[in-house]
Parts: structure tokens; C-alpha cells; sequence
């Protein structure tokens, strides 16, 4: 039924002649039926901006649009739009809606939770052509189209001197090394033009449709798709930071856990501070599991190296560090756009969350003992990962915790097993049984604690409540505006709130 409605759809929305959208046809969709009901549907053909372009299976874009970072419960589509506006955005859910076929709004490809496995036969629509950014005359505000990304608005900032956060991980509050100056992603939203599940284009901020604002920011992946957003914009006060890496054998766990503590100081690190350490296993350096922790400083390296005598004094095995201009940062630790951890390689991946308020030893410990039993009975699994991140806190926690739907603000520190492995459903299930081992033994070390799941990072078997909140309040509010905003559950393939 679902194969049915797609076809209809299609010929509805895409039987463009010359003058319209873009259009390629592939050679199974190409039969006489769907040319006779492209001919009875052109009525239609206009509803696109003629910029618009339209692709199915055998394009090269329809190709890449439906490409994504892990090969895991990946969503279904029988064809790509690729919008030139934000009116075809709501052209295209007008019409899905209609038909009753699944939509999906597709930037970069990165979201791998469980629920993206349930859009069957459905229309990507690729945002990731608005990507236009302007800058306001006053120099305090950027605008962005709603297909912009990292890189792209790091370095366009960088050459203005400015910087900001970015649209996707803004969705759900929205982590990154600058957070310690600015706060979260989310806190930095000034304006959104928003595609809500009827079609409808509204603008969302703090004046108008006030409480659909507050559910964008922490929970916006179940309340629409936007096209356009205006971020706060700041003097670029570091233009370059110093990252070094500290490499350290099993031996050592519990010492550099108590560094990492000591620098978090339950919540209180420096601004200029992150830390990210990951558990990580190459047979081609030793037999065991070993512990790489990285440091971030936003400024010189003399000033940096004030917070890590004590992991000198613990004797790494392994030290490097550089410093580099803000922009470059993400490429020189491998995780810039180019780096192969970002490629769609054709690997599946998957994390699996939980927020703390600092380490426990004896946790790690049982997390060390499970992950080690993943990579070495499980070689598939080799380039799996456990990250422990701490970014500064203090300036996300100025914020009133009611203000937006994020709803971890006492969070210190995000856990999480990052699995990656060649696709198949045995693996899936093996991904599953060792991410919940892993969330549980790090739970288990802050007993009478409900366990926080950050909703970018949340795998898709996690408890609403576990995602959005155990506030009672909260959820509710959730739950209210969903069934006035999003009734049919349209914006249901990324942690939906039921």
C-alpha cells in the first residue's frame, strides 16, 4: 500500500515537462502508467519553483542525497526533492500529506536512530541546497538557510572574525567546544522559519508562536522542518587553540579518571576547556583496550598547559600536540568534514548516551571489561569507541532550564559506546545487546539518578522520558504541542514523542 501511495505521489508532484523542476527518471519508473498519470496530473507540474530539482533511484544525486554516515536502519525513499525555496519544502509535505506518503527532511545524512528505519517509501527532501547565509548589518545575528553545516558557517564566520553554532545538533540542544563562552546551540536561536507537518510556513521566536519555539530547541525534530534560522553572532575572541593528546594502557584507568574528575570539578572546568578521552582498540598497538584523552583549549599552549601536569605526571605513552586556527581544529583531530570517521563509508554506526555528573571509577572499570569483550569477540567491531566528553557547563546552566525543551542542564558529563561494524542485522543485534550493556554499567555508577539519554546521540530504544525529560510538566507540554502541531505523527522518524 505504502509502494502504491509513493508511486501516485510521484506522478502528482513530479510530472514536470521543460520549464518546470529538474526531473530524471529512472529506467523501473519509466513505464507507460507513469507517464500516462504524469499526463493526467499536469495540472501540477508548476508547484515547484523551476530551480527545484527532482531525482530518482539511478541519478547520481538521488545517489548521494540518500547516502548516510551509517548503513543502519536507514530510511527508504522513492525519490529525492531538492527545494530551491521554502515554499517547494511545504509544497512537498502538502502533497505527501495528501497521498499519506512518509517525508523526510535530509542535510548531511548523520542521524542514525532506530526510527529513521520506519520512513518506507518516502520523499527525501534535501535541504541541504538552502544553504545561504547573510549577515545582519549590526554584526550581532547571522541568518542561515537550513541546509548549511559546520564547516561551511565556521569558516565563513572565521573570515569575519565572528563565531556561532549550527542548525542540525541546535534541534536537540546542541553540544560543541565553544559552548563553555556562548552556551548550547539551542540557547543561541534567535529566529526560525519553520515547515510545520500541514505545509504551513510559520516564523517562530520568542514573540510568535512562542511555545512551538520552546519545543524546537531541544525536541524540534518532532515539530518541523526549518528553513531559515537566525543565530546570535560573537566576536571570534580565540582565533586559535591548542590540542594535545595524551595516549595511556589499562594500567593507568583509574588515575586518569581522577584527572579528568579534577578538571571537570563537578561541573566548574574553565570556559577554554573541554576534554574528550574515548576508550579505543588497534590490535596493532597493543592487546588491550587503551585510553587516548585530548584536550581543548581555547587559547596559547602556555596557558593550556596549566590543566594537564597531571596527566604528564602519569607518564602517557604517547603525547602530540599542535595549535591551530579555530577553523582548522575539527580537520587536524579527525573529525572535519574530509576525515574519513565523517565519510559515508558504508559502515553502520550507533551511540548510545547517558548523561553524568562525574566519573565513576568502578563504572569504567565494568565499561573497560565490556568493551573489551566487544572488540575482541566481536572483530567486526574493532574501530568501535567509548567516549567520555566534558565540555564546560557553566554557561548553559545561566540559562533557566525551563526556557527551552532541552532538558539535561545538570548534566556534567555525556558517556556514550559509539559502535561501528560492516552492515548486517546480526551485527545490529550485537550493537544493541553491547550499547545497553555499556549505558547500563555507566548508570550504574550514580545509583538513585534517572538516566539522561542526549536525544543527538540517543540510539532509538531509549524511554521518552529518558530523552525529553522526567519532569512530568515537561512532557506534558511536549505532548500538548505535539498534538497541535503534529497531530499524524508526520515528524515521527527521529525519537517521537508518543
Amino acid at each position: 500500500m505504502h509502494a502504491i501511495r509513493a508511486f501516485f505521489f510521484l506522478a502528482l508532484l513530479f510530472g514536470l515537462p521543460a520549464g518546470g523542476a529538474v526531473l530524471t527518471v529512472s529506467r523501473w519508473e519509466s513505464d507507460d502508467s507513469f507517464a500516462k498519470i504524469t499526463r493526467i496530473q499536469r495540472d501540477l507540474r508548476f508547484r515547484l519553483n523551476p530551480r527545484a530539482q527532482v531525482h530518482f533511484r539511478g541519478s547520481a544525486v538521488y545517489d548521494n542525497a540518500t547516502s548516510r554516515w551509517s548503513a543502519a536502519y536507514n530510511p527508504d525513499f522513492v525519490a529525492v526533492v531538492v527545494p530551491a525555496t521554502t515554499e517547494d519544502v511545504a509544497v512537498s509535505v502538502k502533497l505527501a500529506n495528501m497521498l499519506g506518503v512518509p517525508f523526510l527532511a535530509v542535510n548531511r545524512g548523520h542521524g542514525s536512530t532506530i526510527d529513521m528505519s520506519r520512513c518506507r517509501h518516502g520523499v527525501n527532501i534535501y535541504i541541504h541546497s538552502l544553504d545561504s547565509i547573510e549577515f545582519a548589518e549590526d554584526g550581532q545575528s547571522a541568518i542561515f538557510g537550513g541546509g548549511v553545516y559546520g564547516d561551511q558557517v565556521i569558516r565563513s564566520l572565521a573570515v569575519r572574525g565572528k563565531a556561532t553554532s549550527l542548525l542540525g545538533p541546535g534541534l536537540g540542544g546542541g553540544f560543541g567546544r565553544y559552548q563553555g563562552f556562548y552556551g548550547l546551540i539551542a540557547d543561541n536561536i534567535l529566529e526560525m522559519t519553520v515547515v510545520t507537518a500541514g505545509g504551513s510556513i510559520v516564523t517562530v521566536n520568542d514573540r510568535q508562536n512562542a511555545h512551538l519555539f520552546w519545543a524546537m530547541r531541544g525536541a524540534g525534530h518532532n515539530f518541523g522542518i526549518v528553513t531559515q534560522i537566525k543565530y546570535k553572532m560573537y566576536e571570534d575572541v580565540v582565533p586559535n587553540w591548542w590540542i594535545a593528546t595524551y595516549q595511556f594502557t589499562k594500567e593507568k584507568l583509574d588515575q586518569v579518571v581522577e584527572v579528568l574528575n579534577q578538571l571537570n570539578g563537578n561541573g566548574s572546568q574553565p570556559k577554554e576547556l573541554t576534554t574528550y578521552t574515548v576508550l579505543a582498540f588497534d590490535r596493532q598497538v597493543s592487546d588491550e583496550p587503551f585510553i587516548v584523552v585530548t584536550i581543548y583549549y581555547a587559547g596559547s599552549a602556555t596557558a593550556g598547559q596549566r590543566y594537564t601536569q597531571a596527566l604528564l605526571n602519569l607518564n602517557p605513552v604517547q603525547i602530540t600536540n599542535q595549535t591551530v586556527p579555530y577553523p582548522e581544529l575539527a580537520d587536524a583531530v579527525g573529525t572535519g568534514t574530509s576525515s574519513p570517521v565523517c565519510q559515508q563509508s558504508g559502515k553502520s554506526a550507533g551511540t548510545f548516551p547517558v548523561g553524568l555528573l562525574t566519573f565513576n571509577t568502578t563504572s569504567i572499570h565494568r565499561v573497560y571489561d565490556i568493551y573489551f569483550s566487544l572488540v575482541t569477540n566481536h572483530p567486526d567491531f574493532t574501530h568501535s569507541i567509548v567516549q567520555l566528553e566534558a565540555y564546560p557547563v557553566k554557561k548553559l546552566r545561566s540559562v533557566d532550564p525551563e526556557s527551552t525543551a532541552y532538558a539535561h542542564r545538570e548534566d556534567n558529563l555525556l558517556v556514550s559506546l559509539l559502535s561501528l561494524y560492516p552492515p548486517s542485522s546480526s551485527n545490529d543485534m550485537v550493537a544493541l545487546e553491547y550499547g545497553r550493556q555499556i549505558r547500563d554499567a555507566f548508570h550504574a555508577g550514580q545509583p538513585g539518578r534517572q538516566l539522561n539519554a542526549y536525544v543527538n546521540y540517543a540510539s532509538g530504544n531509549e524511554t521518552v522520558e529518558q530523552v525529553y525529560g522526567h519532569d512530568d510538566w515537561r512532557l506534558e507540554k511536549l505532548r500538548r504541542l505535539k498534538g497541535e502541531w503534529d497531530p499524524r505523527d508526520r515528524f515521527g522518524f527521529y525519537h517521537p514523542i508518543r
